[in-house]
């Protein structure tokens, strides 16, 4: 074989030589070079002297014996010693490079924690890096044309599916295992009294409204349970505590629908009743449903159910079954046969909307349920189909059960304010009769007392000149100040057995005393004697025909009825006065110029301007000329506040009777009345010289020359009804007396000397005792 030049041998080390190479430096602590190394390559590298050497020397290249070259042939000595020197370089301790060695700081508590969960964790995500990649989206998907490209695969879709069961789960686990109920399962905030405060903030009544009476479960009819549990929870002995497609429902509807009706078991409702507010949230529809899995394991069946019919509302203030059924049918619970438990069981759906006594609509509601609840009791297995066809008639329950039961005036006072503080404050039927509220009304009790005695004396009258005609009398009665404020009402001689409010009553006609909204109409908008010319003003001293007998006329020319007959206008004892000035027309309430001057003015703009001073819609008369008469209808609270909107000098405010809620001590959002302006002050000025003069004409003794007082009489065309309505200084007071037989009709009978005579004379007697001193 051909011996290799000496160059190569220079360049190259054998396999053996590197070997022993590596050894030896292994041993002596020395790094040497391979072949690789740019020191071993050049033939012209020289060992330096100066280097520090680590160990013995290296023998020269090819002394030893037994060297080859990469084929396997011996290698002699190089003719330059020097060309294959190999560079030796020295291992330095890190320890000696980084200067003293310093102890490591012991890991955190955090790390040795995140350290194991990450050992652990590790092979589990090592096995599940692969499904990871192939479930990991890749858009647009490889292999895939036109929107299959932009769809996620099957196995994306799955593990989309499965890791939402699983976050659901893990997050109803922790909601169940965080959710606690009280210890004491009884626990529940009773009912409390709502209390009603006068004006001056002394106490005026205490109402307690809810009546409960605990019932064991034993004593309530086995037909009595299954009719609530046909209605509410047919499966409630063999259910959970819960229903899932029921609360995923309820849930669905309070997410996507903003409604959170339905899905509710018994034992729910139970948890809601005793447990929960009455909120409607999804976070309290969850924490509900974990509170009822745990009750019902924490409870029997029996003992759930005791505690629901004890504890829900049926409506007329009352909570638990044996309050319901003497209130509804006035018997005990266990007196109850299956169909009036049918019809109790109804009203636990709602009792505003299935108390049949409330209106039409409720009837309709509560037969339908009534008949639902039997079929559905015949089709659970509890009651047979014969037993079911017993029952064909719905079992009426007694009218509303008095709420009150003093007797007094307050009751009066008390229903007003109630009605009141629900509206404005946004109050439920449940909500109220639950209690704790304080209710600040705006009644004066020396005005509320002064008023009562007046009216209480004039039917004492009454009752001696003729008792059989004092007995159909009616007074109503109201002091409203001009500020909107309700100060006192005479609703009726007895809230126990009358239970309708008289001062509030829209029955009987206003007559004349509605002739100063026609005034104002035509001062405020002008008349119109030709079709399409502009209107012209009017002032009070406008000239006006004031015979009677006159007929009206319209721009076309006299008025026709539908009967084919003129209309004509009439004045009180047929009493002509000639040309008259609207302001002496209206001081000496004389009917046949403002019957005129509401066809001129225009019937709409009469009606509007009524309505604006606060007379309600629903009380106007028909738009015909008998309006400006005063056909309408107004209640006596409503005749005090228009005329109130005159002395306001044309600002109308909503009448009110409560001025503030608080409950527990904490305030109640109560919405303000409106005020808005009905006429201008000048209009509002003029009626009001016209009634202060009316006033002193008919009374002229009455008052004093500094007494602000204002007001005027009025009668009906059929002598149905007397009213006198007048202003001392801020404080508008409206008295109306009729008679009405309520055993046979609704219809106003001749007063017959009720009101005195002349006919104003009583209701005059009234308002000045209620309003005196008139000075």
């Amino acid at each position: 074989m051909a011996r290799p030049e000496e160059g190569s041998l220079g360049r190259r080390l054998t396999a053996a030589r590197q070997a022993r190479f590596r050894r030896r430096n292994n041993r002596t602590g020395v790094e040497g070079t391979d072949a690789s190394h740019p020191a071993a390559d050049s033939p012209d590298t020289k060992a330096d002297s100066s280097y520090p050497q680590a160990g013995p020397s290296l023998p020269e290249p090819g002394s030893e014996p037994g060297a080859h070259d990469t084929a396997g042939a011996s290698v002699p000595p190089p003719a330059d010693p020097d060309s294959t020197i190999m560079l030796r370089v020295l291992r330095i301790p890190t320890a000696a490079r980084l200067g003293p060695r310093r102890k490591p700081a012991p890991p955190t508590v955090a790390r040795r924690v995140a350290a194991g969960v990450t050992a652990r964790l590790a092979p589990v995500l090592q096995g599940l890096a692969p499904t990871a990649r192939r479930l990991r989206p890749r858009y647009p998907r490889p292999g895939r044309t036109g929107w299959r490209r932009w769809t996620p695969s099957w196995r994306q879709w799955l593990g989309a599916c499965l890791t939402l069961i699983a976050v659901t789960g893990s997050l109803l686990t922790v909601l169940y295992v965080t959710t606690d109920i009280p210890e004491d399962l009884n626990t529940y905030a009773t009912q409390q009294d709502n209390v009603f405060f006068w004006s001056d903030g002394t106490p005026m009544a205490r109402t307690g409204w809810v009546q409960r009476q605990e019932m064991p479960l034993k004593d309530i009819p086995e037909d009595v349970r299954w009719a609530v549990l046909a209605a509410e929870n047919a499966s409630f002995y063999s259910d959970p505590g819960i229903s899932l497609s029921g609360v995923s429902r309820a849930l669905w509807r309070t997410v996507g629908e903003g409604d959170t009706q339905g899905g509710s078991t018994i034992t729910q409702q139970y948890v809601k009743n005793v447990y929960l507010s009455q909120d409607r949230s999804v976070s309290r529809k969850l924490t509900e449903a974990m509170m009822a899995i745990k009750l019902d394991q924490q409870m029997s069946k029996d003992e759930i159910l005791e505690g629901y019919l004890n504890t829900s509302w049926f409506g007329r203030g009352t909570y638990g079954i044996q309050r319901a059924s003497q209130a509804y049918y006035g018997k005990e619970v266990s007196e109850l046969n299956v169909s009036e438990a049918a019809f109790l069981a109804s009203l636990l759906k709602g009792a505003g909307l299935y108390d049949p006594t409330l209106s039409a609509d409720n009837h309709d509601r509560a037969v339908e349920r009534w008949s639902w609840i039997l079929d559905r009791m015949v089709e659970i297995g509890k009651l047979s189909p014969t037993e079911r066809a017993k029952y064909k008639e719905f079992p009426e329950p007694l009218k509303q059960s008095q709420v009150y039961d003093t007797g007094h005036q307050s009751d009066y006072l008390v229903e007003l304010a109630t009605q009141y503080a629900k509206k404005a404050a946004g109050i439920s039927d449940k909500q109220f009769d639950l209690g704790g509220y304080q209710i600040y009304t705006t009644f004066d009790r020396k005005r509320e007392d002064a008023l009562t005695k007046a009216v209480t004396s004039a039917r004492q009258d009454a009752e001696e000149r003729d008792a059989s005609t004092a007995k159909t009398a009616h007074y109503g009665a109201a002091s409203v100040a001009d500020d909107g404020r309700i100060l006192a009402v005479y609703g009726g001689p007895d809230h126990r057995t009358q239970g309708f409010n008289e001062s509030n009553a829209t029955t009987v006609p206003a007559g004349s005393a509605f002739l100063p909204f026609v005034y104002a109409a035509g001062l405020e908008n002008g008349v119109t004697t030709e079709r399409g010319a502009p209107a012209t003003p009017v002032s009070p001293d406008s000239l006006y025909n004031g015979d009677s007998d006159v007929p009206v006329s319209t721009p076309e020319g006299p008025y026709w009825d539908r009967s084919g007959k003129k209309v004509t206008a009439h004045n009180d004892n047929d009493t002509s006065w000639g040309q008259i000035s609207l302001h002496k027309a209206l001081a000496h309430s004389v009917n046949a110029p403002f019957m005129q001057l509401g066809m001129d003015t225009g019937l709409d703009k009469v009606r509007l301007t009524a309505e604006a001073a606060g007379m309600l819609p629903s009380s106007m008369g028909s738009q015909v000329p008998a309006l400006t008469l005063g056909s309408s209808t107004p209640s006596a609270i409503r005749m005090a506040d228009s005329y109130a909107t005159f002395a306001a000098e044309g600002i109308h405010t909503e009448p009110y009777s409560v001025h503030r809620i608080t409950r527990n001590g904490t305030d109640v959002l109560l919405d303000k009345p409106a005020s808005d302006r009905a006429i201008s002050s000048k209009v509002a000025d003029q009626v009001t010289e016209a009634l202060t003069e009316s006033f002193v004409t008919q009374h002229p003794d009455a008052a004093g020359e500094s007494a602000q007082v204002a007001g005027k009489g009025g009668t009906t065309e059929k002598d149905t009804a007397a009213w006198y309505v007048g202003t001392q200084t801020s404080v508008s007071t409206a008295i109306v007396v009729y008679r009405m037989d309520l055993t046979k009709s609704l219809e106003p009978l001749p007063l017959k000397g009720v009101a005195g005579s002349p006919a104003t004379d009583v209701p005059y007697s009234i308002w000045s005792s209620a309003m005196s001193p008139l000075s």
